[in-house]
C-alpha cells in the first residue's frame, strides 16, 4: 500500500489539498500574507522587522539558539508539563491525566497560567509543554500521565485553555510531541538500546486529520507559538525530517506561524530537516559555514532561512517579552518567590480531579467518612519513599510498574520539581488528631504476616516494651474503615507492563476479607483495570485518580471526608481485561513499524464499535449527591455557515476559520435531587449520518456546573462547525454530511439521558 504522507504530498502538489496555498511555498506563507495571523500579525511584523535588520551570521545564531548583544535573548526552553522542571523552589501541579479529569475549563486555564507565571519569574521563555502526543493509543504507552485524554476532542479543548494560559503568562508554550508519538519502546535511534532506528507509527489520512491532528488545531488556534517534532518516524520518514507533516499539515493545512523545535536527537541531517520544516536546530548540524554553503550550492533558499529566523521570534513578540520586564534565568538551586499561593489551585485542581468509580452506602459504609474511631491505612502508596521528594525519576528498560511510595507525577521529563509532597499518611494523620480517633498503617503492598495477636514482645536488648503485630488482617478488623492506596507508574523512556498488579491486588482482596468497609484509591499513569476485586461486597468505594501533584494527600483526604464533593470524570475507559483495548501492542526493540493505529476510532469509540460492555466508561464519575437531566433541544443558530459542503473561509490559525464558528446549540436541565451542593458534567455525544464514515458515537461538547440541593441549571453547548464535519480524503478538507445528526446528552458515554435530532 502506499504511504499516505506519499500519497497526501502527491495530492497537496496536484493541487487536490490545500487550494488557497497550492501555489505558495512553505517558506512565504507568513510573507505572503497566504494566512490570517489575527492576533499575530502584529508579532509578524515586529519579527519580520528584527530579522530583516539581521545578517546570515545572526539568523544561524539565532536558529540554533544564540544570543544576540542588545537585540535578541535566545529561546531558552524547559520541560513543564506540570510545573517547572528540576528547579528548585517551584510548584509541583497535578499531571495533564488528572486535571483533564475535572473536565474543568476554567481549572485548565489556571493551572497552565500559574505554571506559566513560574516560568517567567524564573526567566524561562519556551515552555516544553502542554502534550497532546501521545494521544494515548495503547494504554501501555508510558507517557499517558503528561498528556490529557485519549479522546481527540477533550484532549483539544485542554490543550486550548492550556495554550491561552501560559501565553497570558508571557511565555512561549510548545505543543508535543507531533505526530502520532504513541509509544517509548524504540522511540529512538541513538536513545533507544538496541534500537537500529526509530519505530514508525502509521495512520492513513482520515485517522491522522480525525485523531492525531485534531487537538493541535485547537492549540494552534489558541496561539500556539512553538511545536516540537517527535523521535519517531511517520509512515516511515523521522518527524522533524516530515515535509509533509511539519509543511503541508502544520504550516500550511492548519496555519501555524510559530517555530518547529527538535526533540532530544531528533534532528539527523541539516537540509532534509530545514527544508522539511524544523525552524531550530542543532548547531553543529546548523554552523554558519554549512548554512552559507547550503544557500550557495542551492541546498537552502535565503527565503528559507529568513522564514526560520522569523518563525524563531514571532512567538516572542506574541506573548509580549520584548518589553524587557522578564528577569535573568535562575540558577536551578536559586531562592525566588514565584509560587504565590499555587498550593490552593494545586489542592482544589487535584480534589476536584478524583473520580469516585463505585459507592455502596448501605449500612453506613462507603464514602464520604464519617469520622471513624479507627482507620487504617494500607499499600505503600499511602506514605513517603525512603528518600524525597525531588528524585530525578528516570526508567530506562521494563521495570516495576508500581512505586514504593506516595506517587504525585510520572518519571522522565514529566515528573515536574517539588519543593514538599504532601501524602495521605501525613493528611490523614492530622484528620484523626482532629477527630481524636486511632490511626494504623501498614505501608507496604506484599506483608505476609497473619498474626491476629495485638501485642507482641519487643526484641533487642533494650529491655521489656510492647508494639503492635503488623499484619493485614488484626489492622483491618479492628479498623471502622479500611483505605487501600494502590498506584501504577511509568514515564518517559519505558512503557508500562501491566494494567494491574498482582500484589496490590492481593493486597485488596486480604483486607476486604477482613473489612467490611474496604476503600480503594488509585492513582494511576494510565488506564487500571479493577477486575479482580471490583464486585467484592466488602469493596464499597472506589477512588480514582492521575497524578496529583504536591497536595496529593490533603486533596485525597478533602474528598474521602466530604470536604470536597467528587466530580471528577473518566477521561479513558476501564475495560474488564487488557484485550478489550484496541491497540494493545507496544513494539520491542527490534520493531521497526507500528501499524496498529486504529482507523478512525479512538479508545472510547473502538470499544462503542466492538460492543464491549467495559467495566467503567469514558466519562463516568459519580457524585455524594444525584443530578437528574430534562429534554434535550437542538438548534440552528448560523444557518449559512452550514450552506456549503467544504469551508469557504480564509485559512487562518488552526485551518479555514469558519470550521470555528458557532453553527449549533444543545440545551438540556440538569437538577439537584440530592441533599449536598455538588458539580455534574453534562456531556454530548454527535452520531453522524453514514455518509461520514464516523464511529457510532463521538464526544463533541461538555460542560461542568455547580448546583445548590434542590436547585436546578440550564445547560448550553455550543457545536462548532468543526465538530460536525468529518475529513472528506476524495476533496482534502472537513466537510459536511447531508443527513440525520442525532445529538445525546447524559453523565457519561454510557448514561445517555436524552437525545435531540436534526437533519442537515
Amino acid at each position: 500500500m502506499k504511504p499516505f504522507w506519499g500519497l497526501y504530498l502527491t495530492q497537496v502538489l496536484s493541487g487536490i489539498a490545500l487550494s488557497l496555498t497550492d501555489k505558495t511555498p512553505t517558506s512565504a506563507l507568513l510573507s505572503s500574507g497566504t494566512v490570517n495571523l489575527g492576533l499575530y500579525q502584529t508579532a509578524y511584523e515586529k519579527a519580520k522587522s528584527l530579522v530583516s535588520s539581521l545578517n546570515n551570521t545572526e539568523k544561524v545564531t539565532i536558529i540554533t539558539g544564540g544570543s544576540i548583544d542588545r537585540m535578541w535573548k535566545a529561546l531558552e526552553g524547559k520541560d513543564g508539563v506540570n510545573g517547572v522542571d528540576l528547579n528548585y523552589f517551584v510548584s509541583g501541579f497535578p499531571g495533564a491525566n488528572a486535571l483533564s479529569m475535572t473536565w474543568d475549563r476554567d481549572l485548565a486555564y489556571e493551572q497552565f497560567l500559574a505554571t506559566g507565571k513560574e516560568f517567567y519569574g524564573m526567566g524561562y521563555n519556551l515552555v516544553y509543554g502542554p502534550e497532546c502526543g501521545p494521544l494515548g493509543r495503547s494504554p501501555w504507552g508510558g507517557r499517558q500521565a503528561e498528556a490529557f485524554s485519549p479522546d481527540p476532542y477533550l484532549s483539544g479543548i485542554f490543550m486550548e485553555k492550556s495554550i491561552s494560559g501560559q501565553n497570558a503568562a508571557g511565555v512561549i508554550a510548545t505543543g508535543r510531541h507531533y505526530l502520532l508519538y504513541e509509544q517509548e519502546t524504540n522511540r529512538s535511534r541513538t536513545l533507544s538500546p538496541g534500537a537500529s532506528q526509530a519505530y514508525s507509527s502509521n495512520a492513513d489520512d482520515k485517522t491522522t486529520h480525525e485523531v492525531y491532528l485534531w487537538p493541535f488545531a485547537d492549540a494552534i488556534k489558541a496561539g500556539m507559538g512553538a511545536v516540537m517534532c517527535a523521535m519517531n518516524r511517520i509512515n516511515g520518514t523521522l518527524s522533524c525530517e516530515n515535509e509533509a507533516a511539519l509543511s503541508a499539515l502544520l504550516k500550511s493545512e492548519l496555519g501555524f506561524p510559530g517555530v518547529v523545535v527538535p526533540d532530544v536527537g531528533s534532528q539527523e541531517t541539516s537540509f532534509k530537516s530545514a527544508n522539511a520544516g524544523l525552524d531550530f536546530g542543532s548547531s553543529s548540524l546548523w554552523s554558519e559555514s554549512i548554512i552559507t554553503a547550503g544557500i550557495r550550492n542551492g541546498s537552502l533558499t535565503q527565503a528559507r532561512l529568513d522564514d526560520m529566523a522569523i518563525r524563531n521570534v514571532i512567538g516572542y513578540f506574541y506573548v509580549g517579552l520584548d518589553n524587557g520586564k522578564q528577569p535573568a534565568t535562575a540558577d536551578f538551586t536559586e531562592y525566588r518567590d514565584v509560587r504565590g499561593n499555587h498550593s490552593t489551585l494545586i489542592r482544589q485542581i487535584a480534589a476536584e480531579s478524583l473520580v469516585l468509580l463505585k459507592n455502596n452506602i448501605s449500612g453506613g459504609r462507603g464514602l464520604p467518612l464519617k469520622r471513624p474511631r479507627t482507620l487504617a491505612a494500607f499499600g505503600a502508596h499511602a506514605g513517603p519513599t525512603m528518600a524525597g521528594p525531588n528524585h530525578a525519576f528516570t526508567i530506562s528498560g521494563s521495570g516495576s510498574d508500581t512505586y514504593q511510595g506516595h506517587l504525585v507525577s510520572p518519571s522522565g521529563s514529566g515528573s515536574g520539581s517539588f519543593a514538599y509532597v504532601v501524602d495521605p499518611h501525613m493528611a490523614l494523620t492530622s484528620r484523626q488528631v482532629e477527630n481524636g480517633g486511632m490511626f494504623w498503617w501498614l505501608m507496604n503492598d506484599t506483608y505476609t504476616s497473619t498474626s491476629n495477636s495485638n501485642t507482641a514482645s519487643a526484641v533487642g536488648g533494650g529491655g521489656e516494651g510492647t508494639s503492635m503485630s503488623f499484619s493485614y488482617s488484626n489492622y483491618a478488623q479492628n479498623a471502622e474503615a479500611c483505605l487501600v492506596f494502590l498506584n501504577t507508574y511509568s514515564g518517559e523512556g519505558a512503557d508500562r507492563g501491566e494494567l494491574s498488579n498482582t500484589d496490590q491486588d492481593s493486597m485488596v482482596k486480604r483486607v476486604a476479607a477482613q473489612c467490611n468497609n474496604t476503600i480503594v484509591i488509585i492513582n494511576t499513569v494510565g488506564p487500571r483495570l479493577v477486575e479482580s476485586w471490583i464486585d467484592h461486597e466488602n469493596v464499597t468505594a472506589v477512588l480514582y485518580g492521575g497524578m496529583l501533584g504536591q497536595e496529593s494527600g490533603h486533596s485525597i483526604v478533602d474528598v474521602l471526608y466530604g470536604d470536597v464533593n467528587p466530580s471528577g470524570k473518566l477521561v479513558h475507559t476501564i475495560g474488564r481485561n487488557a484485550g478489550d483495548y484496541p491497540a494493545s501492542k507496544i513494539h520491542s526493540a527490534s520493531a521497526v513499524a507500528d501499524d496498529s493505529a486504529f482507523g478512525g476510532f479512538c479508545e472510547l469509540t473502538f470499544l462503542l464499535e466492538q460492543n464491549v460492555t467495559a467495566r467503567y466508561e469514558f466519562g463516568h464519575g459519580l457524585s455524594y449527591t444525584t443530578f437528574k437531566f430534562g429534554t434535550v433541544t437542538a438548534e440552528v443558530t448560523n444557518a449559512s455557515a452550514l450552506a456549503s459542503r467544504y469551508p469557504t473561509g480564509s485559512l487562518g490559525l488552526g485551518g479555514h476559520q469558519d470550521l470555528w464558528e458557532e453553527v449549533i446549540q444543545i440545551t438540556t436541565n440538569i437538577q439537584n435531587t440530592g441533599s449536598i451542593a455538588g458539580a455534574e458534567v453534562a456531556q454530548l455525544y454527535i452520531s453522524f449520518p453514514a455518509e461520514a464514515a464516523q464511529p457510532k458515537r463521538v464526544l463533541r461538547g461538555f460542560e461542568k456546573v455547580n448546583i445548590s440541593p434542590g436547585a436546578s441549571t440550564s445547560v448550553t453547548m455550543s457545536i462548532r462547525r468543526r465538530d460536525i464535519s468529518y475529513w472528506d480524503t476524495m476533496g482534502q478538507k472537513w466537510a459536511i454530511a447531508k443527513g440525520r445528526y442525532l445529538f445525546s446528552v447524559g453523565s457519561s458515554s454510557k448514561r445517555i439521558t436524552g437525545t435531540a435530532v436534526l437533519n442537515i
